[in-house]
């Protein structure tokens, strides 16, 4: 049986699988070791995404705001085309990332 805190692939790897998905919306499983994103990258994407972190701690950047530190239980909102990357990520975060949208 599935289970949200357990990898599907046990390698160091940062994993995304797909939970749920319609035409409207994704459900992803995100589990990061350590990982971050490569120096000077932005995600700038079309969708909006809200994000929870379920475990471990992690530092998100947003263009033009202050750096999120995250922990477990903590999530945010992120709309479309908002320029963000992921700083640090302790080596047992997992995230539900629910991409849809965007907004009107």
């Amino acid at each position: 049986m599935p289970n949200l805190y357990q990898s599907q692939n046990p390698s160091n790897q940062e994993e995304f699988v797909t939970l749920l998905h319609s035409q409207a919306w994704r459900l992803e499983q995100i589990i990061s070791h350590g990982q971050a994103s490569p120096p000077d990258f932005w995600y700038d994407q079309a969708e909006d995404e809200w994000v929870a972190l379920l475990k471990g701690t992690a530092i998100l950047e947003i263009a033009n705001q202050d750096s999120r530190h995250l922990v477990a239980g903590d999530y945010l909102f992120i709309p479309a085309h908002c320029r963000h990357r992921v700083a640090k990520t302790s080596e047992d975060a997992i995230w539900l990332a629910l991409h849809f949208g965007p907004s009107s």
